[in-house]
């Protein structure tokens, strides 16, 4: 945007409304980049556009194992394993590792501290929002995307794979750790008690696992008691997607109109849970595409069901 404002103020034919008004659309975000696109825009890109940009970013695929991988992924994509990015902390699944970790696994990646980078990965996109909170986390999600319909619309458009693993280039990663981006249980435990008690709350709690553990009728193994947090709302996550065959994003306006139906406004802060931080994950991608104000409880329903000073809700059928 500097080098764009830069030759509009050395244009002897631009006058200086002309200069306060671009510097108008600058302040509130409206000017659009060198690439076409609003930062909001750039958190999904589409399978078009990394066609025509894959020179110009990094490309990370996010799995399980590496075997999605090896039978094609996308030029030039290196491979990020989902144990890289959740780790086992404290008995509860699915947590951030440690900062070192982190960033010596980033600096591995080579994905420097200002290169676009763009991810998909396994489970219908899930892992890549995965791998997207985690660098938001670190203060790095303002230049990263999620591409729209993953490897499933690449090579369901017959688009060109690759069979070759990429090496990773190491790249110097500094973290800036954003540690409002997570909410410990204990005020996870203020946010539903003010979801549950208060006329008008200004926060809100999503529950982004699928209605049957919201209600109780099902129970993870690892859970010492079913059901939700108190207080919360239910939008499971694969609702945010054309279907499971076609996990394309929906049109923002009928994201939008989901979360509002349940009285999940902007005017609130959101709290996103599952049951261990994975599923939750992209809630908070699709929260922050929304342009809600959104943090993550990590520790999620996994944790809270297993604490013995915290209260859970049923629904009965």
């Amino acid at each position: 945007m500097g080098f764009f404002l830069h030759m509009i103020m050395k244009s002897k034919y631009i006058s200086a409304i002309s200069v306060m008004f671009v510097m108008a659309l600058l302040a509130t975000g409206s000017v659009t980049t060198i690439l076409g696109q609003t930062a909001k825009q750039q958190m999904l890109v589409s399978t078009n556009w990394l066609a025509r940009n894959l020179n110009k970013v990094t490309v990370l695929h996010v799995g399980r194992d590496q075997k999605r991988y090896d039978t094609g992924h996308i030029p030039g994509a290196r491979f990020v394993a989902w144990k890289e990015i959740a780790i086992l902390r404290d008995g509860v699944p699915n947590e951030l590792p440690p900062l070192r970790d982190l960033q010596k696994l980033f600096t591995e990646l080579g994905i420097g501290n200002t290169r676009r980078v763009v991810i998909y990965g396994d489970v219908r996109g899930l892992y890549a929002a995965r791998a997207f909170f985690t660098l938001d986390y670190l203060g790095h999600g303002n230049r990263v995307a999620l591409l729209n319909g993953g490897l499933e619309k690449w090579t369901a458009e017959k688009r060109k794979v690759s069979k070759e693993a990429e090496k990773r280039r190491p790249a110097n990663f500094t973290p800036n750790v954003q540690i409002n981006k997570v909410a410990p249980y204990e005020r996870v435990m203020d946010v539903s008690w003010s979801a549950k008690n208060l006329k008008r709350p200004r926060v809100a709690l999503v529950d982004a696992r699928p209605y049957e553990f919201f209600t109780g009728e099902k129970k993870s193994k690892s859970n010492k008691r079913a059901g939700h947090i108190p207080g919360a709302k239910s939008i499971y996550w694969m609702n945010h997607l054309v279907s499971a065959e076609n996990p394309v994003m929906l049109p923002k306006g009928a994201l939008r109109k989901m979360y509002e139906s349940k009285g999940i406004t902007r005017s609130k802060k959101i709290v996103v849970y599952c049951q261990s931080g994975g599923q939750a994950s992209h809630g908070y991608f699709t929260l922050r595409y929304l342009g809600y104000d959104v943090v993550m409880y990590d520790g999620s329903f996994g944790e809270w069901s297993n604490k013995p000073d915290t209260e859970v809700a049923v629904i009965q059928q």
